[in-house]
């Protein structure tokens, strides 16, 4: 995934400071690439990160096409990807008729026709919004029974108001028609069994996500869904080991189960799956990152 990750394909954030009319996730995303460099960021895309290494009391992250990158901390902030829906011929209609992300392009290829969009979220509700502006029937599925435990209220509050946009709850995608491109999906009330026939020529899916953490598989302590632990969230069994003794403190809030790594945004566990958040996060970890360096300054 590219700078900005699943941030960078909302269709519209509207929520975070500065700007009350909201943008897109790209736009911010590109705002905030040109910051970074402009304090010296340097960006390497696309790599592929596929494992950490602890030498002589620096980090080496070791790269997809060879070589690695050395440094004596190191902050993960690498999200999570989308999740799929399992239904069948799935793989045949995606990147066609099946999108991970509402933006203007995939807005532009279903204009005028039905939609749907599957998912409680905000991502789920920012796009149904968007592209009911586009179409003239959105329908939005999902498995429970309502939106509030899940979505904004102000998001909540304005897709019912909405007119065109349908709230199928207690629903599920349980079959794909057509051939080259979808011609529409069989939905299943997961209460009564009942089917119904929607004829909807694109499907949006905004179902959660995995945390991109197996580059950190063996390296670092994650939670039973692969997100990283950090901090308080570690057990003490992991903190016994040689590297924690000369430090002689507990692990710092954003700190991961190896000193001097740490992890922000949506790939760390429990944290808050917002965009504002994660920025937060990120600008911690760089305090922490620098407490960590003056610390172990040789």
């Amino acid at each position: 995934m590219a700078l900005g990750g699943q941030a960078g394909t909302s269709s519209r954030i509207e929520n975070y400071l500065g700007f009350p009319a909201g943008l897109s996730g790209f736009e911010l995303a590109s705002r905030a690439l040109v910051q970074a460099e402009k304090f010296g960021a340097q960006t390497a895309v696309p790599q592929e990160a596929v494992g950490l290494k602890r030498k002589d009391g620096q980090y080496g992250i070791e790269l997809l096409e060879g070589g690695q990158v050395v440094a004596r901390t190191v902050i993960a902030a690498t999200g999570a990807r989308y999740r799929r829906l399992d239904v069948p011929r799935l793989g045949r209609f995606e990147g066609v008729s099946i999108h991970y992300a509402a933006t203007e392009a995939e807005a532009q290829r279903c204009e005028g026709e039905e939609i749907a969009v599957v998912g409680g979220g905000n991502s789920a509700g920012q796009a149904a919004l968007f592209l009911a502006g586009r179409t003239p029937r959105v329908y939005l599925l999902i498995r429970g029974d309502d939106l509030d435990k899940t979505m904004s209220r102000y998001l909540v509050d304005r897709v019912i108001d909405a007119e065109n946009v349908e709230l199928l709850a207690n629903t599920e995608v349980r079959e794909l028609m057509g051939e080259d491109r979808l011609e529409g999906i069989v939905v299943e009330n997961n209460r009564w069994g009942a089917k119904r026939t929607l004829g909807t020529r694109a499907l949006f899916v905004f179902i959660g996500a995995q945390a991109n953490t197996g580059w950190l598989e063996g390296a670092v302590e994650l939670d039973e869904r692969g997100f990283i632990l950090t901090g308080g969230e570690l057990e003490r069994s992991a903190l016994g080991g040689v590297l924690w003794r000369p430090l002689l403190r507990e692990p710092y809030l954003l700190e991961t189960s190896l000193p001097g790594v740490f992890a922000a945004g949506d790939v760390r566990s429990g944290s808050i799956k917002r965009v504002a958040s994660a920025v937060g996060e990120g600008s911690m970890a760089v305090r922490f990152a620098h407490q960590y360096l003056a610390e172990t300054r040789a």
